[in-house]
């Protein structure tokens, strides 16, 4: 017994309208959710300084650091100093002086690790004003 003589098998088909649609917007929240941000390596342009010179204040602590990592506060002369050993001769410095700011002059060839160690200095002796000399790139 055949019961589907009569009847026309209809063929099975998909509808792509409601996929697109779908993809639209889940391609539409990814764009607005998305941070571009660029990965890329780090560029890093030092400023030069173009003011004149400023006046010197009784107020400033001047740190040298050279190349080889030596160090001098004022006028005591430190060889490989230890942060222990730079704090006290900023507090020594900083005697008298009413908020007193550290300028650190490092030579262009110092390890990034002299010149942070004379930043912690500064921090375990209590001097919270920091500042870099810098040099006029023209003549």
């Amino acid at each position: 017994m055949n019961f589907r003589r009569g009847r026309h098998r209809e063929e099975p088909e998909i509808n792509f309208i409601p996929l697109i649609d779908l993809l639209l917007v889940i391609l539409i929240f990814l764009m607005v959710t998305t941070t571009y941000s660029r990965y890329s390596e780090i560029e890093i342009n030092l400023p030069s300084a173009e003011a004149g010179m400023a006046e010197t204040k009784s107020s400033e602590l001047d740190v040298l650091v050279s190349a080889e990592g030596e160090a001098v506060v004022g006028k005591v002369r430190l060889a490989t100093p230890s942060v222990e050993q730079l704090a006290d001769a900023l507090k020594q410095e900083a005697v008298g002086r009413k908020d007193p700011v550290v300028v650190i002059s490092a030579d262009a060839r110092a390890q990034h690790q002299a010149v942070v160690r004379v930043m912690e200095a500064a921090r375990v002796a209590g001097l919270t004003q920091l500042t870099f000399a810098t040099r006029s790139e023209t003549p």
